[in-house]
């Protein structure tokens, strides 16, 4: 059993700023089968944020620690919003709701039709074991919205001897954080119990944040059964300050910290609670069943539209996950199983100011939805010799929306309601590989299809002109090629390269018209590599190439909305071409001290459809420090933004305006961390 760790238990903290040990190529993941694997047997693009690393970031946000994968970009908005990148152009609404697949312990934080832009904020992954990112189609075991990569991030587990421990740290800019934890195994049963909480004013005016998290887990072992149980808990309050405005504006030093929405705010609750059960009744046989429920709502002002209505949305759901491995010979395992959910979810929005121009006074929308999901799924691997395996996996999706509008039907201003109505959708995710030994890893050749129904927000959520009822579902079909491994004692790789085309890409255009047939190219290649260059110094980079492009034509005409006419071949918005980073590690024999440098790079990226507007791109330098006081506290700071470059978290343009959320300033940070 992995001991547990936390950002907070001294000893873990700072061994973990040591330098790592060779073979990370077999590196235990759980994402790419829903239980643990060696990464070198995954024929994909996998990443692995471990403890260790997570302990040394202390991140404020997920995009901290997510942007360090290749292929990955969070943008990251105000407070604790943000918008996903994964092998795609950093995508908004309902498309970047439904395109990436955010899991905790393996279980969506999330229904499939009512995923959530910003759900990264509802996962706790302030006291993450690990984080796992599957880069790429994942539609053969996780389905619906798996269609770009798939994020899991995974609880501690318990320890097997009583500890406990708490962190503190505050910076500059007023925002401090606080985390505790407890663990132990007290006889058959074993416990982990996590709390986190922060709290900021908030750097641009207007702007603060107050969230707290907590996650009990509970397992349980009785000969060949064993039952891992986990209960989740999030709240979140948060001032919204929206996009400066006007060229360069995020240079402005007194724009960059202004707020022209310090009305805006967003609160949000989450409560999940999920069970893995597994049986084991002889070798080569395991069973598991994980039942699960959530329930979360959220209430948001829409300051970024002129009716400054405001939302209310939330759902509960229940539903079960099952799988059956059987290892049927040393050459040939098999995996199976069957998943369903039952979600009972709504939407309210409501204008209270008075109309303007066709947003009107009163209540937009008020509807719900009943919906209910069954898939199957089936894996075959199959060594076809001692070095090369082949796998083959598919998946179908059946998804059932009963929408019920509560309002009346038809146009309201620009609102439309559809009439009550039933939906139903049938995906199918294939996936076909082959995994070869080669020189000290493996190489790998893939397709994979990734398929997701409509959001319900797409079908039901209209405006003129608009219609629900030509929404089909997006499908992405993925080739890619790897090989990843290491190089003597000393390196560690991972390459890929990819080819993707994406088909009846859903969103609606500058006009506000739904665009339910658009079809889009990714192209792009990835690699990083740790390099232990002495034992006291470690050095890991990686980079990544992606050309994201339209392949489609599509003209726009509202004049104030022309730059945002899409011809094919033209680059998706919001799509930056490379991605780097880079980490030196210095843990010194002389000294109880672990320092680490890290620079991100984003490059330049077009914030318009037509390609005549872009950002530029930045770099950034991090600076983290650790000292030891005894083997029971130890001492931290960190520097971000170091040198004090002036960018934008995000660039787009709209309304024939540029528009960006600013980025934080040279920040100090100071905490402590002790165990108990």
């Amino acid at each position: 059993m992995i001991r547990t760790v936390s950002c907070f238990c001294v000893v873990s903290a700072l061994t973990a700023l040591s330098p790592a040990f060779a073979g990370e190529a077999d590196e235990l993941v759980v994402t790419g089968e829903r239980r643990a694997v060696s990464v070198s047997t995954l024929p994909g693009g996998v990443s692995v944020i471990g403890k260790e690393e997570l302990a040394r970031i202390g991140a404020d946000h997920p995009s901290e620690i997510l942007n360090r994968a290749p292929g990955v970009l969070i943008h990251r908005g105000n407070g604790a919003e943000h918008l996903t990148a994964i092998r795609s152009p950093v995508l908004t609404s309902g498309a970047g709701a439904g395109s990436f697949l955010f899991l905790e312990n393996n279980v969506p934080l999330r229904s499939a039709g009512f995923a959530n832009v910003n759900a990264l904020f509802e996962a706790h992954t302030e006291i993450a074991e690990r984080i796992e990112i599957v880069r790429g189609p994942s539609g053969a075991l996780y389905g619906a919205n798996a269609i770009h990569g798939v994020v899991n991030v995974l609880t501690p587990a318990p320890s097997a001897d009583f500890i406990a421990g708490l962190s503190f740290s505050g910076d500059t800019v007023e925002r401090y954080k606080g985390s505790a934890h407890v663990s132990g195994t007290p006889g058959e049963s074993s416990f982990y119990a996590g709390f986190s909480a922060m709290s900021e004013k908030g750097w641009r005016d207007a702007s603060g944040l107050d969230e707290q998290k907590a996650t009990v887990r509970y397992d349980f072992t009785r000969g060949a059964v064993s039952a891992k149980t986990v209960l989740s808990f999030v709240n979140l309050d948060q001032e919204t300050a929206g996009f400066v405005v006007g060229p360069d504006a995020y240079r402005d030093p007194i724009l960059r910290r202004g707020n022209d929405n310090p009305e805006a705010f967003r609160d949000a609750r989450a409560v999940r609670l999920s069970s893995e059960i597994t049986f084991a009744p002889h070798d080569g046989l395991q069973v598991s069943v994980t039942p699960f429920a959530r329930w979360n709502e959220m209430s948001f002002l829409l300051h970024f539209f002129p009716s400054k209505a405001l939302e209310e949305n939330g759902h509960w759901s229940v539903g079960a996950q099952s799988a059956v491995y059987y290892d049927a010979s040393e050459r040939l395992s098999l995996i199976a199983g069957i998943d369903w959910e039952y979600t009972d979810g709504y939407l309210r929005e409501n204008q209270t100011i008075p109309s303007v121009g066709t947003y009107v006074q009163g209540l937009h929308y008020d509807f719900d939805v009943a919906a209910a999901s069954v898939s199957g799924f089936a894996q075959a691997r199959y060594e076809l010799t001692p070095r090369l395996a082949a796998v083959v996996a598919a998946r179908a999706d059946w998804t059932r929306y009963d929408y019920d509008n509560r309002t009346e039907d038809g146009l309201f201003g620009r609102f439309l309601r559809p009439a009550d109505r039933i939906d139903d959708f049938l995906t199918v995710s294939p996936k076909a590989s082959l995994l070869y030994e080669l020189g000290g890893g493996s190489a790998y050749l893939a397709y994979a299809r990734g398929a997701r129904p409509p959001q319900t927000t797409d079908l039901y959520r209209l405006q003129v002109n608009q219609t629900g009822d030509a929404a089909d579902p997006e499908t992405i079909d993925s080739v890619e090629a790897g090989w990843r491994g290491a190089l003597g004692p000393r390196i560690d790789f991972d390459l890929a390269a990819y080819f993707m085309e994406k088909r009846n890409f859903f969103f609606r255009d500058a006009d506000g018209y739904n665009v339910n047939d658009g079809k889009t190219r990714h192209v792009g290649a990835e690699a990083e590599a740790t390099f232990r260059l002495a034992d006291s110094l470690t050095v890991e980079a990686n980079a990544s190439y992606g050309r994201h492009t339209y392949r489609f034509d599509r003209p726009v005409l509202s004049l104030p909305q022309a730059s945002e006419a899409i011809v094919s071949g033209a680059d998706i918005d919001t799509a930056p071409r490379w991605l780097a980073g880079g980490r030196a590690l210095w843990t010194p024999a002389f000294a109880p001290l672990s320092v680490e440098a890290e620079w991100t790079h984003v490059g330049a990226y077009f914030t318009d459809a037509a390609n005549t507007v872009s950002y530029p791109g930045h770099d950034l330098l991090n600076l983290r420090f650790a000292w030891r006081a005894g083997d029971r506290l130890a001492f931290t700071a960190a520097v971000r933004n170091a040198l004090d470059a002036l960018y934008a978290e995000r660039a787009d343009y709209a309304f024939g305006e540029e528009r960006y959320f600013p980025g934080e300033e040279r920040t100090f940070e100071f905490g402590l961390r002790a165990a108990l």
